[in-house]
Parts: C-alpha cells; structure tokens; sequence
C-alpha cells in the first residue's frame, strides 16, 4: 500500500484547572506520524504525573511506520514499555501505586485506530453528528452496561474508579477500535477533566465552529469558568484532505486467529 500524507489541522492544551495542585496530564502530538495522545495520572496517587509522562515519552520514540497495521502495533508495543517502566519505578518506591490512563488516536492511509485504556476519551465528530468512539473502563461504566444504574442516576456520583490503566498490572488490557476516517472529520482527545465540565453536544458545537486550536483553548476557559475541579487535557485533530482510494478492508485490521 502507497501512503498518502494527510494535512490535519491541530489543536492541543494541557492544565492543572482551579483545584488541583499540579498538572498529572500529559498530551503527545506526533503529526508528523498521525499519532495524537492523552495521558492522566492517576489522581490520588503518588507520581501520577510522572507516570502520564513515562507513557507520552515512550509514544513520543515512535518513529515514521510503514504502515497503518505497523503504527498500531508499535504503539501498543511502546504502551506495554511504559507499563513496565511504571511498574519499575512503583517497585522502587515499595509497591506505591503509580498508574495513567492512556487515550491514543491514530490516523494513517484513510483509517483511524483509537487505543485505550482507563476513562481518558477520543470522540468522533463526523457529518455533523458526535459520537465516543472509546467507552470509559470504569466501575459506573460497569454498572450502566450491566444495566445496574442509567446515565441519569450517576450524573452527580461522587467517585468514579477506573478499571483499566497503564502500570498497575503486569498485563494491562488495551482496547482498540478502528475505522474509515473521512474528510473534515474531527477527533478529540481528552482528560476526564473536560467532560466533568462539559457535556458532548457543547464538545460538538466547539469543534465544528472553530479551528482546532481556538476550540481548545475555547473549551478549557469554558472547563475552568465552570470549576476546574480537575486537569485539563485536550487535543483537537481535523482531516483536512481526502483519503486515498484503497480497499473496504482496512489495514488496521487483525487477521482472524485460527
């Protein structure tokens, strides 16, 4: 397959908000490569800040692929590498649990690849229309799905523990999603710290009226007018040119296991 290098117009911010008493975010943007990152420490914990960057800097050594499948699958390499540094260092630090979340977006060859871990989120903006292309690994998350509680009931739920991170577990458990990404298509990556403030119809209207940068900067004055009770991480990616003609199979694709 022949690459076709795509113009994205980007945006990213990154802040501690109103409350907090350091930044535990970290954001990546790799244009270069098509690989865009959010990573949030785990609040609470010790060098959650340090953990959310181990995770950025070891994406940040990935270099030009040669391909959609070998991006994916050298950035889930490069997530399982900072898991092992995480766990090196809380070893050091008699077993403290240190741990982040990990959001990362990948477009190459007109395909898309969201991989994830924790309650970090990357949302799709196509034809006029949001949707969150990631599910939050949660323990409400849990409870909606199993259809214990309704989005209405945990609207002001007071804590909400995630159930998958990077550096906590020897195996982390990564979820990966892919797809067609098409012209004028936006993505947004971000902290949690966003949505605490913001719901997805406003996200929309954000993205869809400004370039991607003034969306983020717009969208955090809008989190920190509201509270800022946590970090705010946010990374905005629109597709400016057409993909290339290729086959209805994408190449991010796993072939099936015999």
């Amino acid at each position: 397959m022949v690459h076709v290098p795509s113009l994205f117009d980007v945006g990213s911010v990154t802040h501690a908000g109103r409350v907090r008493p350091r930044n535990e975010d970290s954001c990546l943007v790799r244009t270069d490569v098509g690989l865009w990152a959010v990573a949030d420490g785990m609040g609470g914990h010790e060098a959650g800040d340090l953990a959310s960057r181990i995770v950025v800097q070891s994406l940040d050594a990935i270099g030009l692929p040669g391909s959609a499948a070998d991006l994916l699958a050298e950035c889930e390499q490069r997530l399982f590498s900072a898991n092992r540094q995480i766990l090196a260092l809380s070893h050091e630090r008699q077993g403290a649990i240190i741990g982040t979340t990990a959001a990362v977006l990948l477009v190459r060859d007109g395909y898309y690849a969201c991989v994830w871990a924790g309650d970090s989120r990357v949302y799709l903006i196509n034809r006029g229309s949001i949707s969150q292309v990631s599910h939050d690994h949660s323990e409400l998350e849990e409870l909606i799905a199993g259809g214990a509680l309704s989005r209405d009931d945990v609207k002001d739920w007071p804590s909400n523990a995630i159930t998958r991170a990077v550096g906590v577990v020897d195996d982390p458990e990564f979820e990966v999603v892919t797809g067609p990404a098409e012209p004028e298509d936006v993505f947004v990556v971000c902290s949690d710290g966003l949505t605490k403030h913001l719901q997805d119809d406003e996200i929309l209207q954000h993205v869809t009226t400004r370039r991607a940068q003034v969306a983020c900067d717009d969208m955090l004055a809008l989190a920190l007018d509201r509270g800022g009770l946590d970090n705010v991480t946010i990374v905005v990616v629109r597709l400016l040119t057409p993909r290339s003609s290729e086959p209805t199979r994408s190449p991010l694709d796993r072939e099936p296991q015999s």
